[in-house]
C-alpha cells in the first residue's frame, strides 16, 4: 500500500496511510500516515464500532488538508483495549494454540474450496 501511495502522489493524487504496521509504513516513505496502535488488519477501527471508525475517516480527512511536510505521521489517541496486554499474545503460535489454528485453517481452506466448486454458500 504504501508504494501504491508514493505513485498515487507522484501523479499528483494526495494519499493518507492508514495503519497499524508503523515502522514500515514510515519506512516506505509514504507522505502522509495516520497511525493507529490497533492489531494488523484492523487499523480504520474497532469492528462493528461504528464511532472509532468514523473518528478514524475523520482524522485521515484532516490530515489530507493540514499536513505541512513530506513524512508526515499522526497517532490517533484511540486505544484497542484497557490494557495493552493482546500485544503481547497477538498473532503468537505455540503448543497451547497450534492445534485449534490448524484445525481453523483446514476448515477455511475446505470452505474455499467448496466455494470455488459452487457447492457452498
Amino acid at each position: 500500500m504504501s508504494l501504491v501511495a508514493r505513485a498515487l502522489e507522484a501523479a499528483a493524487i494526495a494519499t493518507v496511510v492508514v495503519g497499524s504496521a508503523r515502522d514500515i509504513v514510515e519506512h516506505c516513505g509514504v507522505p502522509r500516515f495516520l497511525f493507529t496502535d490497533f492489531p494488523l488488519g484492523n487499523p480504520c477501527g474497532r469492528p462493528w464500532d461504528e464511532a472509532s471508525q468514523r473518528d478514524i475517516a475523520d482524522r485521515a480527512f484532516d490530515l489530507v488538508e493540514q499536513a505541512r511536510g513530506p513524512r508526515t505521521t499522526v497517532v490517533t489517541p484511540q486505544v484497542w483495549s484497557a490494557s495493552s496486554a493482546w500485544k503481547e499474545a497477538y498473532m503468537q503460535v505455540g503448543e497451547h494454540n497450534r492445534a485449534a489454528l490448524l484445525a481453523a485453517g483446514e476448515a477455511r481452506r475446505a470452505q474455499q474450496a467448496a466455494i470455488k466448486l459452487g457447492v457452498a454458500e
